[in-house]
């Protein structure tokens, strides 16, 4: 099994940073793509950043220049360094892998559980 754990959520005035974090564990071979979404009360989930295995980086163009994408390949672990954050930023931010598992030639799709950033005015 494969499973995302994430971390780094809270609570923050506007202006102010958060740093997220989320590592794939279980029987993994090889992760490829990792990312993070966010889903905010009554919209859907939308992307906010990918980065591949070989740290190509896509951003959605409303977090360009505040947030930063990043990962250890070593541990299996992506990050989002959230900058000058907005009320507009709050969402529960969700992270996603491609992951080949040990017991499979084919890669899936899997998630985290969801962390809830909270950007008071």
């Amino acid at each position: 099994q494969v499973q995302l754990v994430e971390s780094g959520g809270g609570l923050v005035q506007a202006g102010g940073s958060l740093r997220l974090s989320c590592t794939a564990s279980g029987n993994i071979f090889r992760v490829n793509n990792m990312g993070w979404y966010r889903q905010a009360p009554g919209n859907q989930r939308t992307l906010v950043a990918t980065i591949t295995s070989f740290h190509r980086t896509i951003y959605v163009d409303s977090v360009k220049g505040r947030f930063t994408i990043s990962r250890d390949n070593a541990r299996n672990t992506v990050y989002l360094q959230m900058n000058s954050l907005e009320p507009e930023d709050t969402a529960v931010y969700s992270c996603n892998a491609e992951v080949r598992p040990l017991t499979s030639t084919a890669y899936g799709t899997y998630w985290g559980q969801g962390t809830q950033v909270t950007v008071s005015s």
